[in-house]
């Protein structure tokens, strides 16, 4: 339970100066919801099973929540029998991955989070403007692949401000930058800073790539993260915008800042005199997640959580068309 009242503690005395902060916004964004009820509906149409290709978003209970309805999991399409219904997850593929679904004779959905969609077509603008594209954020990370994968001889990555100085490029004067949606802003901005530096004709993206969800959050964390003694984020350790509040929290001065994926991972050592605890979630957890943590604490003794608003989130996005035109036809739009 949550409350933005001031009513005056009724707690014992040495409860009485606890408190619990709760980051408002948090939790899912609308990529987020969007892929998940994808997969959803995907099954109540199609039936089981309809395979996903990676994690449909980072989050262990979604995943496992969605297998146990018939969601199939695969790293590869080669995985998919030819002919089978699969769902491409939030943070995108490159266009070789449509290509093998397409000579697999798959039936894709694209739950792409279409954030993820305007980077690669600025990544494509790019490439057809002949610029050299540097693309910051993290090997490995599927939106990163899927990224340069749009244009892969005119993309190098860039994890952060020590591999500027390794940076080679054909004309210094036609450099880009875009960047993974899910980093944090001001590690996005330090990393653009240093390339700036020895490329001062830099072009920035037509508009700022870390999406509204990931600055929202990071910005919701700062407020609630100041003077805590320690701040619990709600996410999963592949997350990477869950990971990243975690370190926003202890850069804003947290005394302590963890991760979990649910109540169940919170130490009960880290409340040892721990007056004021901030709670947040990344934007693929689920709010009754977080709803177990503030359950837990509650029990030891942590007051009902007041809600700290910084922003407010009304974004909606529409279900893929593939799965729209489907659902039309089955008389369910």
């Amino acid at each position: 339970m949550t409350t933005d009242l001031g009513n005056p503690s009724v707690l014992p005395p040495d409860e009485a100066e606890r408190a619990v902060l709760l980051a408002a916004p948090r939790g899912y964004c609308a990529g987020v919801d969007r892929a998940v009820v994808t997969v959803e509906k995907a099954l109540d149409l199609y039936g089981a099973p309809v395979y996903v290709r990676k994690q449909i978003v980072h989050n262990k209970h979604v995943v496992a929540n969605l297998e146990a309805r018939g969601a199939v999991f695969v790293e590869e399409l080669a995985e998919v029998p030819e002919g089978a219904t699969v769902v491409f997850s939030a943070h995108g593929v490159s266009p070789e991955v449509h290509r093998q679904a397409e000579a697999r004779s798959l039936k894709t959905i694209d739950a792409t989070c279409p954030l993820v969609t305007k980077v690669h077509h600025e990544a494509k603008r790019f490439a057809g403007e002949d610029y050299d594209i540097l693309l910051i954020g993290h090997a490995g990370h599927e939106e990163v692949e899927g990224t340069a994968g749009e244009a892969p001889g005119h993309i190098q990555l860039v994890q952060g401000p020590d591999d500027v100085p390794g940076i080679v490029v054909r004309d210094p004067s036609r450099v880009a930058w875009l960047s993974q949606t899910t980093l944090s802003v001001d590690e996005t901005m330090e990393t653009v800073r240093a390339i700036r530096e020895r490329f001062p004709e830099l072009l920035d993206p037509p508009s700022d790539d870390i999406c509204y969800a990931t600055q929202n959050r990071q910005l919701a964390v700062k407020e609630i993260a100041a003077g805590a003694d320690l701040v619990i984020v709600v996410g999963s350790a592949n997350s990477s915008n869950s990971v990243r509040l975690a370190e926003v929290a202890l850069e804003a001065g947290a005394r302590a800042a963890h991760r979990v994926d649910d109540a169940s991972e919170i130490d009960e050592a880290w409340l040892e005199g721990v007056r004021t605890v901030s709670v947040t979630s990344g934007a693929s957890v689920p709010e009754e997640l977080v709803a177990g943590v503030l359950d837990f604490l509650a029990e030891r003794g942590y007051p009902d959580a007041r809600a700290v608003h910084s922003a407010e989130e009304s974004l909606i996005f529409a279900l893929p068309k593939e799965l729209r035109r489907d659902l039309k036809a089955a008389g369910r739009s």
